[in-house]
């Protein structure tokens, strides 16, 4: 994974905290959805991505008369043979690009819950399987809201991460430049995706210690009810809290952090440097908030300050990490 990374960088200048947060979500079996302006190197990344992992890439541009055959297919009749043919649509890629995917009506926007959910599409009565690996990365443009639909809470709920891209520092862009009108690099195939699939299957048993699943635990329940867990002044802000899968997505992802940092155990650092990722999208803010410039990060941070990490893990793995 770090070559991979390696190979990435070589066309992808910056955006760390973004790229490490894509390999996570590769690794954990989750999907991710990106908020950012236009031109930061989101479908770049993810192409790119592509073809270090000899995977196939899909982009969809979500527009307004998009329909769900669109994306998960059809069926067509073949007037030759008489006979009904299925043609499957971009979905059956590896990597998924849904380009500004709150463009497309709640119609389009639902069709893509079986796939994300189950991996699979139903047309005509027939089961299609996704191929593995599979990663959805579906963005959003957080400047330009008219002609938008809001994402259901159902589908939201279904992305493991949402991930805030910035603009690059003078010298990132400095370097952006000198990169794309230069010559173009050539990107090596790293892996293969019956590889990555193992690496999934490795990820999965990193050791997760009972008192970081408990931390896990108790930071999703605070966003539910503040009072219980001592956050004062937080309750009037949230009208809704994360759901179960928040405490799965933080435990999922921080196995794939540690394994991406060396490691096959999880340090209380690979969970909470996940948590505004993992519930920033989870969270509806009532009205107050929304008067008082409360975003959920602001949020976050509070719970995260009252709710501390566990300090002591267990030793054996303590000094497995010290003798490595």
């Amino acid at each position: 994974m770090e070559r991979v990374l390696y190979e990435v960088k070589r066309v992808v200048v910056g955006q760390d905290h973004f790229l490490e947060r894509v390999l996570v979500a590769i690794l954990a079996g989750g999907h991710l959805l990106v908020e950012g302006v236009p031109g930061l190197a989101k479908t770049l990344t993810v192409k790119t991505l592509a073809r270090t992992i000899q995977g196939s890439f899909k982009r969809i541009q979500f527009t307004p008369d998009l329909v769900p055959a669109d994306l998960i297919g059809t069926r067509i009749y073949n007037q030759k043979t008489s006979e009904f043919t299925t043609s499957l649509g971009p979905v059956f890629s590896n990597l998924i690009l849904a380009d500004e995917i709150n463009r497309a009506p709640a119609k389009v926007q639902s069709a893509l819950l079986e796939v994300m959910q189950e991996c699979q599409v139903t047309i005509a009565g027939e089961t299609h399987m996704v191929p593995n690996p599979f990663l959805v990365m579906a963005t959003q443009n957080p400047i330009e809201t008219e002609g938008t639909y809001p994402l259901p809470e159902a589908q939201v709920d279904r992305f493991m991460m949402k991930v805030l891209v910035q603009y690059p520092s003078e010298e990132e862009e400095f370097v952006i430049v000198n990169r794309v009108t230069g010559p173009a690099p050539d990107i090596a195939a790293v892996t293969t995706t019956e590889q990555l699939a193992h690496l999934q299957q490795q990820c999965r048993e990193c050791y997760v210690d009972p008192s970081l699943v408990h931390y896990a635990v108790r930071l999703v329940a605070a966003t539910r009810n503040p009072d219980r867990y001592n956050v004062p002044n937080l309750a009037h802000y949230l009208t809704c809290g994360a759901s179960p899968r928040a405490s799965i997505h933080l435990i999922e992802g921080a196995r794939a952090l540690a394994l991406l940092r060396g490691r096959n155990h999880v340090r209380p650092e690979d969970v909470s440097d996940l948590v505004p990722d993992v519930l920033r999208h989870r969270l509806s803010l009532s009205y107050e908030a929304l008067a008082d410039a409360i975003t959920p990060d602001h949020i976050i941070h509070r719970i995260m300050k009252h709710i501390p990490a566990p300090e002591r893990m267990l030793e054996t793995h303590v000094r497995v990490d010290a003798s490595a």
